[in-house]
Order: C-alpha cells, then structure tokens, then sequence
C-alpha cells in the first residue's frame, strides 16, 4: 500500500510534527476550555446570585385592596400574568390580614388590646405545629392556629373557645384555637414585611397579637370587608440564561400596566427583582469581557508557538522545498503538501479538544477558592466547542503552513543566498513593537478611563469593547518585542566580559547569542511573554483576594456591627449594650453613630465611636490614612462632660432639684458602656422638686444595665437656673457637688475628615475652622485625613468623631443624647455570636459580620470568575512556553552538530560542550525571566486595578492595591527556570550519549 507523500514527509521530521501537534491541542484545549468556562461560568453564576439574594430582591409582591367579590378576579389576572412573563407560573404564596379584633374580656375598654386574623397559603411549608393541627373551613366557629409566641403571649391553647368582635364593624366571631405552630426561620426575609406573624405582637399605640390564621375560604367568608390580599411569586431561576435578564426586567416593570388593564386598577407592584436582574445583566456582561482578556492573551502566546514552531520546521525544510521546486515542483503543489502537512497535524486536535475541556475545568473546579463559590464546571460537549475547536485549529494551521508558503518560489541558488540573512529580517521590522506599542498604550489608556472592558453602544446599551479587551495582550506583545531588543545589546556586554575569562564555555555560548541574536530572539520572546503571563496571572488573583478583604473590612467597619433601634421592648436603651457586649468572643465595643448629614451643604456620613476602642474595633486599611489608627485615636477626644458617679447598682433614683421657676427638665445618666439616656423629670414647679425614677424600664423586658451608672447634668431651658439639691440611689444619698452643673461652650471638635471634605473645608491635618453640621455652626480641628471612611458608599464624604466629645457637645447645647443606634465589636469568632442574634428577633438586629461579607464577596461567581480564566490562561502559557523552548533547543542543537564535532575535534570535552549549551539557554532563560517579571510589574500595575470589579460591575471602594505575591512568584519562576534547565541537561546527555555510540 502506498503511503501519501504528505504523510511521507510529515513523519519524515517526527519531532517538529509531535511539538507542532502538542503545542495545536494545547491552544485548542485550552481556548475550547476557556469558552466554556465564560459560557458556563455566566448562566451559572447569575443562578448562583440569584439564589443566595436576599428573598425580597428575587420576588415580585403585587397587592390591592379586595373583598370576598373582587379577591377571585384580582387573584385569576394576577396568576395569569405571572405565568405568562415566567413561562411558567412561579411559586405563589398569597396572603390576606384582616382589620383588628378586641381580645376577648377587654370590650368597652377605653385602649383594649388586638387580636388579627390571616390567612397564609403555603403556611405548613415554612412552619411546624408544635401542637393540634392546621384549620379547616365550614362551620359556625372559626378555626383558627396561632403561632408560639402568641400562645406564649396571650395563655391561648388548642381546644380554647372565645368570642370576639370587630373593632369597625361590631360584628362578633367565635374563634377556636386547633394548632400552635412554630416557625422555621423567623428572620428569614420572607417575614420582612410580616413582623406581627414573625414576633406575635406588636406594640405601639394598641397592643395587637397574632395572626390568628385561618382558611383562606374563611377569611373571605369572614373577615375580607375591604382589606389587603398580598400576593408574592418565587420563580424558578434554574433554566435563566444571561440573555434572558433584561428582556425578563423589562417584562417584570410592566406588571401593573398589565394588571390595570385586566380590571385590577388598584395593584400595586413591589420587589427589587427587575433591579437585580438588570444589574445582574451588566455584572454578566463586564465579567465575561475580562474573562475575554486572559483568553486574547492565551491567543496571542498560542499563535506566536505556532509561528516559532513552523519557522522552524520551513527553516529546516527550506533547501528541500527549493529541490523540489528545482524538480519541476508548481506552486499550488508545494502550497498544496504544506496545507495537508498543517491539516494533518491540526485535524485530530479539533475532534479531541472538546472531549478534553470538560475534564480540564474539572480540574479548575477542585480549587478552593472555585469550588467555594457553588458554582458546578460541568458544561455538555456541545456543536459550540466542535466550532471554536474547529476555528481555532484552522487558523493554527494557516499559521504552521505560512512559513512553508513563503518559500515556495524561491529555486536552489536563492535559498543557498538567502541563508544567514535573517538578520536583516529584525532591522526592517524595527519599528513594529513601536507601532504596537503605540495600540496597546491606547487600549491600556481606554480601560484605566472607563474601568471596565465595556463601552456604550450606538444603540444606547453596553458592549465589549475589542481594543480594551485586546489591550493587556497587545501590552504583553508589544512589550514583549521591546524585551527582545535586548538581546543583542547584552549579549554583546556579555561577550565583552566573558571575552577576559579564562573559560572557554561561557566566551563561546555569549559570543554565539551575540553572532546570531535573531535564532534566540523568538524563543526570549516567547519564554517572556510566557511568563509575563503567569505572574499577572497570579497577582490577578492575589490582587482580587486581597481586594475582597479589603472591600469586607471596608464596608462592615468592624468584626460585628449591629445595627437596629437606640431602644424596644425587649431590650432598652441601657439593656442593648449590655446584652451585645456579652455575646461570645467579644474583646471590645462602642456604641456607635452613624448617620448621614450636612456639612457646609454638603452630603456627608457622621461617625462617632469611641476613640479609645478605636484601635481594636476600626478597620481602616494603612494607606487610606497618613496616620496609624492609633494616633488618630489619642487625638480625637475633646472638651467632655462633667459626671457624678452612682454607687452601687440602683435600681430607682431619687432626684431633688431647685427651681427657680416652672420648667420641663430632663436628668442625663451614661452607663459604663458609653451609652447616654434622658430621663424626664417632668414639669418642675418653683422651689423644691422631687422626683422618682425608676430605672428598670431604662433596661427593657429582658435586658440588664452595665453598671456602674454616671450622671452627666441636669438639661433644661438655660434660664431656667435649675440646682441639682441632691440625688438618692436606692435610699442611698449620693452627694452632689455645689459646683455640678453642665459644661459650658466646649472648645472645637476634633475631626476625622475625608480627604474630599478636608479640601471643600480648606482644612488641613492640625488646622481649626469653622464647619457647618446639621445646621449649626461648629468649630473643627482636623486631627487626620483619610482617603476613604470605613462604611462610607463609593464617593461619599465622611467625618468621625469621639462619641464622648459629641454627647458633650449636645449636652452642652441642652439637646437630647445621640442615640446608640449602632454598635460595633471586635469578636474573635463571629459564628457564636451571629447564632445567638439570630435566635433572638425580638432584639431587632440588622448584622454586618466583616467575615460572611468577606465569604459573599468571595464567592461571587461573577465578580470572582476570572480567577478560573486565569487559572486556564496561566497552564496554557507555561504549556506553549516549554513546548517552544524544548522544539527550539533540539533544533538549534541538532542542527549545529557539525560545529560540536569541529569543537570535539579541537579538544572540548562533554562538560565544556554542556557548559556551551547552558550559557547559551541560560542566557535566553535569564534574560526572559528578568524582561517578563519586568513587563508584568509594568503591566499590572496599569491593568489589574481596573480588572477587579465588584459583583455589581462598579468600581471597588477603597481602591484596588496590586499585590504580587512574593512567595508564589519566586515559586513559579524557580519552577520554569527548573524545567527549562532540565530540558537543556537532557539535550546535553543526548549529544552525549550520540558520540558515545558513534565512538562504539
């Protein structure tokens, strides 16, 4: 059987063809893995965001006002809307309350306590009963379930019969309790706008408990004159790709259109799903153009393998092709081997490459940082990855056949003539890397300006701008090409100071790097933009990292902030700090202020913590401030009040004020946590007063105070002239100073300010003047500047101040004590505590905990799917990296045997001849490690802070650090220089073991 005569010649050079093979499945490989990657990773991880949102951002609420005649007509458009945007109706859950009942024994009462009722379909879901069963409907009596707390509240039990009546209509209801059941999450955020179903009371102006639930045909039988019926719709988001976000949002906003035009003319419509899938849409987008940047980068490092490796194989077939063409050999049959040499080679990779993606990403997967995020790498072998291994195998064989093309019009003699002139091949392309770099430096400019591969378009919507995207690779080549002017330049200063030593090996190897610099340009290129690539690979990563911390510390202040009410029913104002500090782990706290304000017209943050806990509690990172924490800290407190400490641990207070005249007065107490209270003493008449106070109530329900307690001063009209005459606690006198009266005008207030409010403030670090604050004029000192405020939004100016410092100012000013509505901890462990706030509702917490938010920000699929990219990208250059070296070394080698065999002949002997090999390879090796560690320094700190994005697709607040990491890199760089030097002792041994047999 005859063989082809392209197969023929394909295997004629077995090593060439196996380095062309490995280095075209490699680049399909890896280019198949990385697009499904970007595929998966998307439609995945907008799933993924939208199944760990909170529960009111991916739901829908439409409610209206119904009775028992409009409930059914409203409920039938509602549910056919619904399914008509969702292709499929959603998971609905509708609700009815209904106007309030009197508690049973408590009619004609003048202020009676409340009974509601309910009906909550798909109830028994997110509840159990502790107790009887779930209601039926019919009869004369009205069953009815109540939940634990309700039954706690009110003594109510299954079997319990009573009547009650409505509070606008008279009309009485006999009600039968036939279940108590308990909730399964009540914090979870479904309840949000269900407190009283949640907690089972609520207080306020009357006391309500429940609801009472019931069937929903008995509600409407019953109790629905008029009242609201909530429905809420869950989707499905399991089947949601990314092309479906903005069409759904668009669809979502014109529910109550819709529903108006069915006749429900009062629906209303709520949620933040539209918003969040619109984000979500943009995030989709911004992420999946970077994730196109290690894939161009991959791209460019893949073609330029290829390049290198056909190069050398037309170099090696050069005088071949010129016989052949001697031989009567036409153009389109030479063009005609060449192509079927490269389809030969590029084939097989098409086919295989897409069995070998899936596994590969199986691989990315297992890493922690990946698998962390939920997100499952498992994408199907579809007809996609047949084209893109298709596509990109086609043009890795126009790329290996080109080279082979060039020559083929050339005869015998002009192939012996054009030998050795490769030189000149540099000289015209001079100012090619120039140009590039020209192109890149805009593509660099345009992604620092608009902080995202991502443009507006002519039809007014975002898209992927292909010169940013584009930009990192072409700075890599481009800077790349300019490494490869060094070659010649130092290999020259090489050879000069090798020239004087007395060892042959390494005079010889840099005279021959200098003799021919363009044989050892294309590999230095190659290995530099290799590694260029792994390390800007890594310290993406490393960057993303530790940005993530950054922006969790940031944003959360602390290790705990909670924040909620100054003051409940459950815990008061002096019981709130009490049961905080006391959760476990808890090394320090503050209460704390946060509010938004003015100054000198300007929005602003206000922030008054405790200076002395500053050091353990503020998480602000070193660079955002000239000065440590610490300093800051000692300089912030100012002018304080004056106090009166309380022996002991009272319970009541007695107080004995003088009054020259009648005036409302209030009596200021601080416990030793830091929190400030007003206690009104009332009206005083003229002369002696009395009064009791009892302090329990200052401590809610089930709080406790922090004692020891501390009088701070007597707050009244300032006219007033009130004394405070003496002061009991518990029976206990306390003696009072003569001179006990509150501060005076205290002195400026020590600042921490934004750098942004400092320059509107004309106010440097040190100076004082004058600040307009909510209002009022007050004098500043500005004890530091800072970039960015912990907790502050994006943009926005922040002061801080001494709580201390400011309760004296209010106190000063006869104004009520700022409120604790936060309080910020440091906590070894946040787990702990975050259990126990979330087994207590009642206390009303909102928690910020500094590390879930850094495991959220973490494991964002979107914001952090570069990191698999860049996993992908960094194998694939190592990969092109020691296929190209090790193809280029045994070329090299081989085809300089004669010049060995003349140097054995002259008397070199085996470690002479390795030494040659190693200072020519060293040289390349050297060379490319120092220009890619370089250029990828270079381009980091240009790129990277602006590849690291939040989940939403917005700038990171505080800004982006570049973070190379040491460690690794050193790692890596060893690992390659490891490898390329073992490569380079194999060959040796080779020639070796060659003369060996040829000496046999």
């Amino acid at each position: 059987m005859r063989v082809p005569l392209v197969v023929v010649r394909a295997f004629s050079e077995p090593l060439l063809l196996l380095a062309a093979f490995g280095s075209i499945l490699l680049a399909t490989t890896t280019l198949v893995a990385l697009t499904m990657y970007v595929s998966s990773i998307g439609d995945a991880g907008v799933r993924r965001v939208l199944e760990t949102a909170p529960y009111r951002e991916t739901t829908t609420t439409v409610s209206a006002l119904v009775n028992a005649e409009t409930f059914q007509r409203y409920d039938r458009a509602v549910r056919d809307d619904l399914t008509a945007v969702h292709t499929a109706l959603p998971a609905l859950t509708t609700s009815l309350r209904s106007d309030s009942y009197v508690m049973p024994g408590q009619d004609g009462e003048k202020q009676p306590e409340l009974l509601r009722f309910a009906s909550h379909d798909g109830l028994d879901r997110h509840g159990r009963l502790v107790s009887g069963r779930w209601p039926e409907t019919g009869g004369t009596v009205v069953e009815a379930v109540i939940s634990q707390p309700v039954a706690s509240a009110t003594g109510f039990e299954p079997g319990r019969e009573f009547v009650t009546e409505g509070r606008l209509d008279r009309r009485p209801v006999t009600v039968r309790v036939v279940g108590v059941f308990l909730l399964d999450d009540p914090a979870h955020g479904r309840w949000a706008g269900e407190e009283l179903l949640s907690r089972g009371v609520e207080h306020g102006d009357y006391t309500t408990y429940g609801p009472l639930i019931v069937a929903e045909e008995t509600f409407l039988a019953r109790f629905a004159t008029n009242v609201r019926a909530t429905w809420t719709a869950e989707p499905d988001f399991g089947a949601l790709t990314v092309e479906r976000l903005r069409p759904l949002a668009a669809e979502i906003e014109r529910t109550r259109e819709r529903l108006a035009a069915a006749g429900c003319v009062n629906c209303l419509t709520a949620g933040g799903l539209p918003g969040l899938l619109t984000q979500l849409a943009t995030a989709s987008l911004v992420a999946r153009s970077t994730m196109l940047i290690p894939v161009l980068q991959v791209l460019t490092l893949a073609a330029y393998a290829l390049i290198l490796t056909a190069r050398l194989l037309a170099d090696h077939r050069r005088m071949e092709v010129a016989l052949l063409r001697s031989r009567g050999a036409g153009t389109v049959r030479l063009t005609a081997l060449a192509a079927g040499e490269a389809l030969l080679v590029a084939v097989p990779c098409a086919v295989v490459a897409p069995f070998l993606g899936p596994p590969l990403l199986a691989l990315v997967h297992q890493l922690p940082w990946i698998r962390t995020s939920g997100v499952s790498l498992a994408p199907p072998v579809d007809p996609g990855a047949f084209l893109v291994s298709s596509g990109v195998a086609l043009g890795a064989a126009a790329l290996l056949a080109l080279p082979s093309l060039a020559g083929t019009r050339r005869t015998y003699v002009e192939e012996q003539s054009a030998r050795g002139r490769g030189v000149r091949g540099l000289i015209e392309k001079a100012g090619a890397d120039l140009a590039l770099l020209a192109v890149a430096a805009l593509a660099v400019w345009q992604l620092r300006r608009y902080g995202a591969p991502v443009t507006a378009t002519a039809a007014g919507g975002l898209g992927i701008d292909p010169l940013i995207v584009s930009g990192p690779a072409l700075a890599l080549l481009a800077g790349g090409m300019l490494g490869v002017r060094l070659v010649p330049r130092v290999s020259r200063l090489a050879e000069r100071l090798t020239a004087r030593r007395p060892t042959l090996a390494p005079a010889l190897g840099t005279w021959q790097v200098s003799r021919r610099p363009l044989t050892y340009a294309g590999p230095a290129l190659l290995l530099t933009m290799a590694v260029a690539i792994g390390i800007l690979s890594m310290a993406t990563v490393s960057t993303w990292r530790a940005s993530q911390l950054d922006q969790a510390a940031h944003q959360a202040g602390a290790d705990l902030r909670l924040s909620g009410p100054s003051a409940g029913s459950e815990l008061g104002v002096l019981g709130r700090g009490t049961a905080f500090t006391a959760l476990p782990g808890v090394t320090a706290a503050s209460p704390g202020l946060r509010r938004q304000t003015e100054v000198n017209g300007e929005p602003a943050l206000l922030l008054g913590l405790d200076a002395g806990a500053l050091g353990e509690l503020f998480d602000l990172r070193p660079d955002l401030s000239a000065q440590p924490v610490a300093r800051l800290a000692r300089a912030l407190p100012g002018d304080l009040a004056g106090r009166l400490d309380l022996p002991g641990r009272p319970g009541t207070l007695t107080v004995r004020v003088e009054a020259p005249a009648p005036a409302p007065a209030r009596l200021v107490l601080s416990d030793a946590l830091g929190v400030w209270i007003d206690l009104p003493l009332g009206g005083l008449r003229a002369g002696g007063n009395r009064i009791e106070l009892d302090l329990a109530a200052a401590a809610g329900r089930a709080g406790k105070i922090t004692y020891p307690l501390a009088v701070r001063g007597l707050v009244a009209d300032p006219a007033a002239g009130l004394r405070l005459a003496g002061l009991s606690a518990d029976g206990r006198d306390v003696p009072v100073p003569p001179a006990f009266v509150s501060p005076r005008e205290p002195g400026p207030l020590p600042v921490v300010l934004t750098a942004g409010l400092a320059a509107s403030l004309k106010l440097e670090a040190g100076q004082t003047g004058p600040a307009t604050v909510a209002g009022r004029v007050v004098p500043v000192t500005v004890a530091g500047v800072v970039a960015s405020m912990p907790t502050s939004a994006p943009g926005q100016q922040a002061l801080l101040a001494d709580w201390e410092t400011l309760q004296a100012r209010e106190l000063a000013a006869a104004q009520p004590p700022l409120p604790a509505a936060e309080w910020w901890l440091a906590v070894r462990d946040t787990a702990p505590a975050r259990e126990i706030l979330r087994a207590n509702p009642q206390w009303d917490v909102t928690v910020t905990d500094r590390r879930e938010l850094t495991a959220k920000l973490r494991d964002d699929p979107l914001a952090g799917g570069l990191q698999g990219a860049l996993i992908l990208g960094f194998a694939g250059a190592l990969g092109f990296a020691l296929l190209g070296f090790l193809a280029n070394a045994v070329v090299a080698a081989r085809q300089r045997g004669a010049e060995f065999a003349v140097l054995r002949a002259l008397g070199a002997g085996p470690r002479q001849l390795f030494g040659l090999l190693v200072t020519e390879q060293a040289f390349v090796v050297g060379l490319s490690l120092a220009t890619g560690t370089g250029l990828a320094v270079a381009v980091g700190n240009l790129v990277v802070p602006n590849l690291v994005l939040t989940g939403q697709a917005s700038a990171v607040t505080p800004g982006v650090l570049l973070h190379i990491p040491p460690a690794a890199t050193a790692a890596m760089l060893a690992l390659v220089a490891g490898m390329l030097l073992a490569i380079v002792a194999g060959l040796a041994w080779r020639l070796r073991r060659a003369r060996t047999l040829e000496e046999r």
